[in-house]
């Protein structure tokens, strides 16, 4: 798929363009991040002073927000190209880590958008030669309650019989220090979100993953070269809206569609 073709089906799905977070939405958020508040620090560890502008200037550079600071209210945006170029990056890291046989852990904390996307990724990458992280036995979430559990090669928050949408950095720690109490290696590659992905990043490990244009946290730690490569996009439409996407990222990683 060419980025042209790409492009069109993104902003037909309001995955960038003009989409659907308001702009008081975004700017509220940099500031709740900024506190420190939990569900908007998604674990993420800063290693400098950050105050408004900065993270405001890194979301328009990285995400694509509208660069007029006296906006405040109304329709927002996710460069489309960003998106795209994104997307290229973060396609090669996963298919030269597949190929190399790695460890990738697949996690997403938005199961009702995002976990198509991972799933299919994951399924190519291991066809590929990855060795997918996976479950082992209960991932109990001590702090938070519930369990991580393993979906389809990708990991997943449980609660109540339910997969909450969840920007907590608790799970990935969960899965980490679990994973380290049985003796097995680290991911040699986190593909991820949310917290999933800050959690990790703050970790040490090799983080790429996608955030939306309200969710400043992973774009200040891909700043701070922490995660590798920070996807801009609207990260909870229908579902079948990213297919475009994933064909484009199965594609560059250079991944066999009939294997």
């Amino acid at each position: 798929m060419d980025r042209t073709t790409l492009a069109q089906a993104l902003e037909t799905g309001r995955i960038t363009g003009e989409v659907a977070t308001p702009r008081e939405n975004n700017l509220e958020h940099i500031r709740r991040f900024l506190a420190g508040e939990r569900q908007f620090d998604f674990g993420v560890a800063l290693t400098r002073d950050w105050e408004f502008d900065s993270v405001f200037a890194v979301m328009v550079e990285r995400a694509g927000l509208r660069p007029d600071p006296a906006f405040t209210h109304g329709v927002d945006t996710i460069s489309t190209e960003a998106c795209i170029d994104a997307l290229e990056r973060l396609a090669v890291v996963i298919g030269d880590v597949a190929r190399a046989g790695g460890r990738i852990l697949f996690a997403t904390g938005h199961p009702a958008g995002l976990l198509p996307v991972h799933m299919a990724i994951a399924e190519a990458a291991e066809a590929a030669g990855a060795t997918i992280v996976g479950q082992q036995g209960p991932v109990p979430v001590d702090e938070i309650g519930g369990d991580c559990r393993e979906l389809g090669r990708v990991w997943i928050w449980h609660l109540h019989g339910g997969t909450p949408h969840t920007h907590l950095a608790e799970p990935m720690t969960a899965v980490l220090d679990d994973l380290e109490r049985r003796g097995e290696p680290q991911p040699d590659l986190i593909v991820a979100d949310h917290g999933w992905a800050g959690a990790a990043s703050a970790r040490g490990l090799r983080t790429v993953g996608y955030a939306d244009c309200n969710d400043p946290a992973l774009f200040v730690a891909e700043a701070q070269g922490a995660v590798e490569v920070t996807v801009p996009l609207d990260d909870d439409v229908t579902p079948f809206l990213y297919d475009p996407l994933v064909e484009f990222v199965l594609e560059r990683a250079g991944f066999d569609p009939a294997e």
